[in-house]
């Protein structure tokens, strides 16, 4: 689990190369002293103040203040390096992220690691500041470590041994005991989240649970969920205390050795009192520093790191699918649309939503589909986008299937306008021309006619309005007109229309499907109103029992079904418009 997060921050990471390169190089400089310290300090012992010669002692000490102010300005270079490493790297994972989402949601996928993108973003920004830390903090003190190592090396042969085995037994525990702190803080982090997937419900039902009496039940359950995760953090806090034997191996003992060992390196002349005291420099001071922050904070952030990089890893996991493969983009010589015996169900045990319909969409065609509410009408659209496959069955354009159309041609020449229409924060000219970013003012301008959303247009203020993130200010028949203007100055040539036109009255519903149907292609309606099928060339007649096709007046005559659904909607339509007029009429006496 853990190397698939390494995994995936390494493949973001690695574009940036160039800048994590410097941030190695102004470090490496930074940690110059420490390098040096350990030897600088034997030569003003032994060869200085020693050897009766205080003013080459103090050369040496000055030596030594001359170089952190070179430190000074190796830190001061990182700093512009760590934000070009860092930020680029934040933009590109939560693209990855965000599209690998998407794209499972759109197959249907339920297990998608986090319950929504603001919630992934939340985590790509948790990975940017524990690596900004890490980078920031981790690599000062890290790089401090291997320099007071490297002196050790360069002082004496014999300390750098004695040294370097216990840290290199030290390092074997740390690696042990960080995976261990991994594995077992993802439980408590799932166990965590357990206790919220308990309590919610029983929250948001509490009234029920209070009549039923079923409290101690209630009570049972979350306080199992609590025990489950207060035992996850007992564990979690006994593996933390194996950090202390680290701290031992790494710090401890190499001081101790050092000191027990000093009577019989000094009287055998292995090493001198300046090189002694150069070691105990280099252990107590960049080494102990490295390993106390490494194991403290260092194991804090890197667990921590850890977990986020692996449930971001499971989002973005290339996974087979189960779905054939598309083919490559080709134009298309043809855009007429055939259902050939098409079925699809929530669930394999479910009752299928759409039942082996067939029917024929010959380019240029408007069809409107009626049925019944809950009969399915939205799936269907679903089906025909592309968005949803079925189950059984195929659906062709121009004759090929059409999921194994290119991803990125599909959704060019097939635009689905939902019932709750969207709009970005951003200006109105960059709302109409999303899908069409090269799109002319003329060309603005006569989507905007051919769809009604002149009113809008002026009261916004133009093209260049802003509009606010959400639509705020915006009514939904306001919002629904700018989604319409988008799609047909878009180059989609099959437009589905799901109660893309419910919140616009009956006369602002006609000029926008009126619009739609001058427009070259194919128009498909999901009908809101009777007047939509009226206006359609033909009608589907859609009721999750055995589909019908035909003429207004055709299906009128011969379904039953058809023709309540039209008493219906005219009722309807007659109550709303006498509500409208009432409060007009003079009351009788």
């Amino acid at each position: 689990m853990l190397v698939s997060g390494m995994r995936l921050l390494h493949q973001h990471i690695r574009p940036h190369q160039r800048a994590l390169r410097r941030v190695v190089a102004w470090s490496a400089l930074e940690a110059l002293p420490t390098f040096v310290s350990g030897v600088l300090i034997a030569k003003a012992i032994d060869d200085g103040f020693l050897a009766g010669r205080s003013s080459a002692g103090f050369a040496w000490l000055a030596a030594m203040a001359g170089l952190w102010i070179v430190s000074a300005f190796g830190t001061r270079q990182v700093y512009p390096w760590l934000i070009l490493s860092v930020e680029p790297l934040r933009d590109s994972m939560v693209r990855a992220v965000i599209t690998a989402s998407l794209h499972r949601a759109m197959r249907g996928e339920r297990d998608v690691t986090g319950s929504s993108v603001s919630q992934i973003t939340e985590q790509v920004e948790a990975v940017r500041v524990l690596l900004s830390t890490m980078l920031r903090n981790m690599r000062q003190v890290v790089a401090a470590g291997v320099a007071a190592l490297a002196g050790l090396a360069v002082l004496s042969t014999t300390l750098a041994a004695i040294v370097s085995g216990f840290v290199v037994l030290a390092m074997t525990l740390f690696v042990v005991v960080l995976r261990s702190l991994f594995l077992r803080y993802r439980v408590v982090v799932l166990r965590s989240e357990q206790v919220g997937n308990v309590a919610a419900p029983i929250v948001s039902g509490i009234r029920d649970v209070a009549t039923q009496a079923a409290e101690p039940r209630a009570a049972a359950d979350v306080a199992d969920a609590i025990e489950e995760q207060a035992e996850a953090l007992r564990g979690f806090a006994r593996t933390r205390v194996l950090r202390l034997l680290v701290v031992t191996l790494g710090v401890h003992l190499p001081l101790i050795s050092l000191v027990a060992l000093a009577p019989w390196l000094l009287s055998s002349q292995m090493l001198t009192t300046g090189a002694l005291a150069g070691g105990v420099i280099y252990v107590a001071g960049g080494l102990q520093s490295a390993v106390m922050f490494l194991v403290n904070a260092g194991s804090t952030l890197l667990v921590s790191l850890g977990v986020v990089l692996d449930r971001l890893a499971e989002v973005c996991a290339d996974e087979p699918s189960t779905t054939p493969a598309r083919s490559s983009a080709s134009p298309l010589d043809g855009y007429n649309m055939r259902l050939q015996r098409v079925t699809f169900g929530y669930s394999q045990h479910a009752r299928p939503v759409v039942h082996d319909l067939s029917i024929d969409v010959p380019e240029g065609t408007h069809l409107a589909v009626v049925g019944p509410s809950g009969a399915g009408k939205s799936t269907l659209a679903n089906l025909l986008a592309g968005l949803t496959e079925p189950q059984h069955g195929q659906i062709l354009l121009d004759g090929g299937e059409l999921g194994r159309i290119d991803e990125q041609q599909l959704r060019r020449e097939i635009a689905l306008i939902p019932q709750d229409a969207y709009v970005f924060a951003g200006t109105v000219r960059e709302n109409l021309t999303y899908l069409r970013p090269d799109a002319t003012t003329e060309a603005l301008a006569d989507a905007v006619a051919a769809v009604g959303a002149g009113e809008t247009l002026a009261r916004l203020g133009g093209y260049e309005a802003t509009i606010p993130a959400g639509g705020e200010g915006l009514s939904p028949a306001e919002r629904q007109l700018i989604a319409l203007a988008r799609v047909h100055l878009c180059p989609a040539r099959i437009v589905i229309l799901d109660e893309a036109t419910c919140h616009l009255d009956p006369a602002a519903e006609a000029l926008a499907e009126h619009g739609f149907a001058r427009r070259p292609g194919t128009l498909i309606v999901i009908a809101h109103r009777i007047s939509s099928a009226e206006r359609a060339d033909r009608i589907l007649l859609f009721s999750g029992t055995t589909p019908e096709v035909g003429t207004h007046d055709d299906l009128l005559a011969r379904s039953d079904l058809y023709a309540e659904l039209v008493g219906y909607w005219r009722d309807e339509h007659r109550a709303r418009h006498t509500d409208e007029v009432e409060p007009e009429a003079s009351p009788h006496p």
